[in-house]
C-alpha cells in the first residue's frame, strides 16, 4: 500500500500526515523537532511511504537534510505555488500537512529546489553578503540624508566610503549629529571589511561552482554576478528550456490579459528572487559597457520606459545565461541579438 506523507515545520514543532492512495487518513501526529522522534514515528510507514512532502519554511534544512541521509523519500514543497481553495471557513496546522499529502497523492505537487548540502553554505554566505550590502547603503544613504539636511550640500558617495569615523566631526557642527556620524562610519567600514571577507572566502571555493568560469562571458557579469548565478541555478537541467529559465529568474510577464484588457498580475514570487535580481543587476551593467546590449535597451526604452527595457534585457541575458551553462560555452552576440547587431555588421541594401 502506498503512502503519501505532509509535514507542516514550524521553529518548535513539526505536524505530520500520512494518507493512503484512496485519500484516507492513516496517521497524524504533532512533534517536537528532534530527528530521533520524528524518524521513529515514520518507521513503521516506511516500506510503504513513497513521497514526503515537507513545507519550505527558513528552518527546512535540517529536517531535509536529516530525513534524506536515513533514506526517506523527501521533496520540498513550495509556498509560493501553492494556494489553498479560498473558500475554506476554518484551517490549521492539520489540515496543511494533509492538504501537502493530497497535493503529493494527486502528483500536482509544486516543488522546489534542494541545493546540495556541499553548496548550499557556500550559497548562503553570498547571499549574506547580499545582506551586509544592503545595510551599507542604507547607512550610506542615511549619512548622505542627515549631511544634506544639516549642510544643505550632498555629500559624493566616493567620499563616504574614502571617509574615517574621524571626518564626522569636521562635517557636522552639533554634537549629536557627530556622533550619530561618526557611529554610521564606524558601522559602515565594519560593513566593508565584512563584505570583503565573505568575497575571499567564496574565490577560495570557485572550483566548486559549475560554469562560473565561462558564465564571466555574458555582459554585464563578473565575479560576484557569476557566483551568484552558478550557485542559485544549481543543476540547469531541471530547466527544459531558456523560457521556463527565464521565467525561474523572475524575468519574464506576469500581466493577466483578457480580450486585450489588463485583469491583475498573476503570481509574480514563483521564482528565485536572488536570480531575478542578479539578472537585472547584470542589465544594468551592460547597457553601460556593452554596445549590443546598449543598442537593444535604447530600442525598448523607446518603445516602452527605461524600467521595462531593463527588465527585457535581464530576459534576454537570462536565456542566454542558460544556453552557456547548458552548452558550457561563451556568450554568443550573435545567437541573441543576430548577425545585424554587431558594431562591425554592414547593412545590405
Amino acid at each position: 500500500m502506498k503512502l503519501m506523507a505532509g509535514m507542516d515545520l514550524h521553529s518548535n514543532n513539526v505536524v505530520c500526515g500520512i494518507v493512503d492512495m484512496e485519500g484516507r487518513r492513516v496517521f497524524h501526529k504533532k512533534l517536537p523537532c528532534q530527528m530521533e522522534l520524528i524518524v521513529q514515528a515514520l518507521e513503521p510507514y516506511r516500506e510503504d511511504l513513497e513521497k514526503i512532502a515537507v513545507e519550505s519554511t527558513f528552518n527546512w534544512y535540517w529536517l531535509v537534510d536529516g530525513l534524506r541521509e536515513r533514506g526517506f523519500p523527501v521533496v520540498l514543497a513550495n509556498p509560493a505555488g501553492i494556494e489553498q481553495y479560498s473558500g475554506l471557513k476554518h484551517s490549521d496546522d492539520s489540515s496543511d500537512c494533509f492538504f501537502l499529502a493530497e497535493l503529493a497523492r494527486l502528483k500536482i505537487l509544486p516543488t522546489g529546489y534542494v541545493c546540495p548540502p556541499k553548496l548550499r553554505p557556500i550559497r548562503d554566505l553570498l547571499r549574506r553578503r547580499g545582506l551586509l550590502v544592503r545595510q551599507r547603503t542604507a547607512l550610506i544613504l542615511s549619512l548622505k540624508s542627515l549631511h544634506a539636511r544639516t549642510i544643505g550640500q550632498s555629500l559624493e558617495l566616493k567620499t563616504v566610503k574614502a571617509a574615517s569615523p574621524a571626518a564626522a566631526r569636521q562635517w557636522f557642527k552639533h554634537p549629536a549629529d557627530q556622533l550619530a556620524g561618526q557611529v554610521e562610519l564606524e558601522v559602515i567600514e565594519q560593513l566593508k571589511e565584512g563584505i570583503e571577507s565573505i568575497e575571499q572566502g567564496i574565490l577560495a571555493v570557485r572550483d566548486l561552482l559549475a560554469c562560473y568560469a565561462v558564465l564571466q562571458s555574458l555582459p554585464g557579469v563578473g565575479i560576484i554576478l557569476g557566483q551568484t548565478i552558478s550557485l542559485e541555478t544549481g543543476e540547469v537541467e531541471r530547466f527544459a528550456s531558456a523560457g521556463d529559465y527565464a521565467s525561474y529568474c523572475r524575468c519574464v510577464d506576469t500581466r493577466r490579459v483578457s480580450n486585450g484588457k489588463n485583469k491583475g498580475q498573476n503570481n509574480g514570487k514563483c521564482g528565485n528572487k536572488y536570480l531575478a535580481w542578479a539578472f537585472v543587476e547584470a542589465a544594468n551593467f551592460a547597457r553601460r559597457y556593452d554596445e549590443q546590449c546598449r543598442r537593444f535597451y535604447d530600442r525598448k526604452a523607446a518603445q516602452t520606459n527605461g524600467i521595462v527595457a531593463t527588465k527585457a534585457l535581464a530576459c534576454k541575458l537570462a536565456k542566454a545565461a542558460w544556453h552557456i551553462m547548458k552548452e558550457n560555452k561563451p556568450f554568443d552576440a550573435e545567437r541573441v541579438f543576430g548577425r545585424s547587431s554587431r558594431p562591425d555588421a554592414v547593412k545590405s541594401h
